[in-house]
């Protein structure tokens, strides 16, 4: 007695593979929709835009920096209660970065919500760690 041929089609393994295959595919094609989707939403928030058209200076930055980041960040941005942020715009995009801060969403940091051009000028300092 022959058996179903849709079963006789899923015991052969390269019909199981490539399914296996194209699921895996189709999932990382959802996740980047997603990831990009992300970060378009962030880079048309006003705020960010805002921030993103000034230039900031970074001698303004490093002084923000101490003021509200370096009790966990540490003075240099090594690391202390808080992560390294050494080299952290070669991790994060600009965006990402701005979002970080503002966001409070990472506890224990708090939501900090600078002027566009504090914040300009905090962004433009990170860059250069």
């Amino acid at each position: 007695m022959a058996g179903d041929p849709l079963e006789n089609q899923l015991d052969q393994p390269q019909v199981l593979v490539r399914r296996i295959i194209m699921v895996v595919l189709a999932l990382l094609f959802v996740i980047g929709i997603g990831i990009f989707g992300f970060q378009v939403l962030q880079v048309s928030d006003p705020y960010i835009q805002k921030v993103l058209s000034l230039n900031g200076d970074p001698v303004r930055g490093q002084a923000i920096f101490e003021i509200n980041c370096a009790d966990c960040h540490g003075m240099h941005a090594d690391g202390k209660v808080g992560p390294s942020l050494q080299h952290i715009s070669k991790h994060r995009s600009p965006s990402g970065l701005i979002e970080q801060v503002i966001s409070g969403q990472t506890p224990p940091m708090p939501k900090f919500q600078p002027s566009p051009q504090e914040m300009a000028d905090l962004l433009t300092y990170l860059e250069k760690l």
